[in-house]
């Protein structure tokens, strides 16, 4: 089976002004063959989501106008715009809605669902696109509509602004891409109002903004990021948000989201691998944005210079939002205008300096999580996952059940590069359940198609093992293919295992179900509300890769070799002497300095080839 939703890299689709009129020349003919009598473009299986849908393809319409000329549009977009001023502006509140902050204000909002009461909680974000689209058609429409249709459109745009500001509580969701969003609108809003009003509505977002995001920003890997549905970063809403600052920064000009963007557009390229996969979230594990990320992906990588249009997209969303029959749904159609604007290219070539929580070269990269651990290891086109062993989670020795690799004090770090080689030593204290403080010292090199990682720990008691991974997908093409094998061979005894079957706190790989729903199922809320990163916590056992000791370890250490990538003879050679640790292997020789360190207490590491 394939995961459903990261499919091929964003960066591979073109983005060229004439694949675009392609695109809006599409989107075009659906909406001229759907738009029914009274104007309504919405799709007619949407349900969800809906309330900024019909308005989204009356604003794309306006769009291929204003390049095309079209004579067919005009009266499309008008009708249309009268649809949902007629239908779909909302100003008495919606009954359950539990935000307000203002009961009865008479100021206009969208709904998540059109029915009254059904699933309110979701107008915050649905009025927060329905002002997007508005300001877009505000600025798409000039000389398209009459004088009182625009007035009505302005009017109906600035209710929304006072609706989301003013008529509830900020971000109810903690959802950083919405937050963005709605400054977003209002500081595209600014722009059209009365002298001096304007500036106010600008000045108001850029509070919001710096109150009541920036300040709640959360810290993961070493970077502050705007916090996403309770989380640090969602790997779906994550890079949505990145496109709201690349918006935000290309209206305003203010340094501050530039400077955000850069920081976000960092952390996203230290945490995806080479081919494009993440997962992780407080959202949803494994969805992926499509057309919505294009703009900040783009807008950043060129910014901060590595190719960050790898990220692995659902490219069935690759252009606009569709329903499953792949017609155009409208949401968030904001951002094909905007990317469609935006003259920036992408940069293509990965970065080339070393990042703290990142090692990647040619086609081999480590994603490391907060604490210095893999989060992702890809080698030979197969993504590991951290395995878990007796509730515990990570890349690390095992003895007695106990997997040491929480460290007890500093996580020291030392990147390398020699001979065509790319390293990085991880040196971590921990104390195991011995009460003993022993230092863990990984080191990953790799030559850009296999990646060799060596554990070296003082001696373990008992019968020690190294927690190796959970093979999960692999490359297929353009999509992204479930795996429970891959190309890994150890210095010692090499064994796959799979926990007990039948136990939603253990996972087996052999299966189809994928880590999101399994995470789903141990999380504390229904799917959607709850955290899949916190219920995967619960998980208990997974299928494992689990390698021996090295046989003939020098000294009174430890010592475990597994190379990924490559499968066949592996037979390393380990001599302790007085700058450390020796490992030889087929490609390269390293001495891993001593636990102590040089004079500041910095690992030692040398590399050749």
């Amino acid at each position: 089976m394939h995961l459903p939703h990261q499919r091929g890299p964003l960066h591979d689709l073109p983005d060229t002004p004439e694949a675009y009129d392609a695109v809006l020349a599409d989107v075009t003919e659906q909406a001229l063959a759907r738009i029914t009598p009274d104007g309504n473009l919405e799709h007619p299986d949407a349900v969800d989501d809906i309330g900024d849908t019909s308005l989204g393809v009356t604003s794309l319409l306006a769009f291929a106008w204003q390049r095309t000329q079209d004579p067919r549009l005009p009266e499309a977009v008008r009708r249309s715009l009268a649809f949902h001023l007629r239908e779909r502006v909302y100003a008495e509140d919606n009954p359950g809605y539990p935000n307000l902050k203002v009961r009865n204000s008479g100021l206009p909002y969208a709904r998540y669902t059109l029915a009254a009461g059904a699933h309110p909680i979701g107008d915050w974000p649905s009025t927060v696109w329905a002002l997007l689209q508005t300001v877009n058609l505000l600025d798409t429409t000039d000389g398209l509509v009459d004088d009182e249709q625009r007035t009505e459109l302005l009017e109906l745009a600035h209710g929304y602004w006072r609706w989301l500001t003013e008529a509830t509580f900020f971000n109810p969701q903690e959802a950083g891409n919405q937050a963005i969003g709605c400054v977003v609108g209002g500081l595209m809003l600014a722009r059209h109002l009365r002298r001096g009003y304007g500036e106010l509505v600008s000045a108001r977002a850029l509070r919001l903004y710096t109150d009541e995001i920036r300040a709640h920003r959360v810290r993961d890997r070493g970077a502050l990021l705007p916090p996403e549905h309770g989380g640090a970063y969602d790997n779906n809403y994550g890079p949505i948000s990145l496109s709201f600052l690349a918006q935000a920064h290309r209206v305003s000009g203010e340094e501050i989201f530039a400077e955000d963007g850069d920081t976000l557009a960092r952390y996203i390229d230290a945490r995806l691998t080479t081919g494009g996969f993440d997962i992780g979230g407080p959202r949803y594990s494994e969805q992926h944005s499509g057309f919505e990320s294009v703009l900040g992906l783009r807008y950043f990588s060129r910014r901060i210079g590595s190719d960050l249009g790898r990220y692995r997209g659902d490219t069935r969303w690759g252009r606009h939002a569709a329903q499953a029959d792949g017609g155009i749904d409208g949401h968030f159609a904001w951002m094909l205008i905007w990317q469609i604007q935006d003259g920036t290219r992408w940069h293509r070539e990965p970065a080339t300096a070393a990042a703290r929580h990142q090692l990647r070269s040619g086609t081999v990269s480590v994603a490391f999580a907060d604490r210095m651990t893999p989060a992702v290891v890809e080698a030979g086109g197969t993504y590991y996952l951290p395995a878990a062993v007796n509730r515990q989670h990570g890349f690390g020795p095992v003895t007695d059940g106990f997997l040491h690799c929480r460290p007890m004090g500093e996580v020291r770090v030392r990147d390398l590069r020699a001979d065509g080689l790319t390293a990085k030593l991880v040196t971590k204290p921990v104390v195991g359940r011995d009460h003993v403080l022993r230092h863990v010292r990984s080191l990953y090199v790799t030559d850009g198609t296999r990646l060799w990682m060596t554990v070296a720990v003082e001696r373990l008691p008992g019968s020690p093992y190294l927690l190796a991974g959970l093979p999960y997908a692999a490359d297929d093409g353009d999509r992204v293919r479930r795996v429970a094998t891959g190309e890994v061979a150890a210095a010692g005894e090499l064994r796959l295992t799979h926990p007990e079957p039948e136990r939603t706190d253990h996972f087996d790989a052999r299966s189809e179900t994928t880590q999101e729903l399994a995470a789903f199922a141990l999380a504390a809320d229904p799917r959607g509300y709850g955290n899949p990163d916190e219920g995967w916590r619960h998980l208990v056992a997974s299928t494992a890769l689990e390698a021996e000791p090295a046989p003939g370890a020098p000294g009174d250490l430890h010592v475990f070799a597994v190379r990924y990538g490559a499968e066949g003879p592996f037979s390393p050679e380990f001599e302790l002497g007085e700058q450390g640790l020796t490992v030889r292997t087929e490609a390269f020789t390293a001495v891993i300095g001593e636990p102590a360190g040089d004079e500041r207490g910095e690992p030692r590491l040398t590399l050749r080839g």
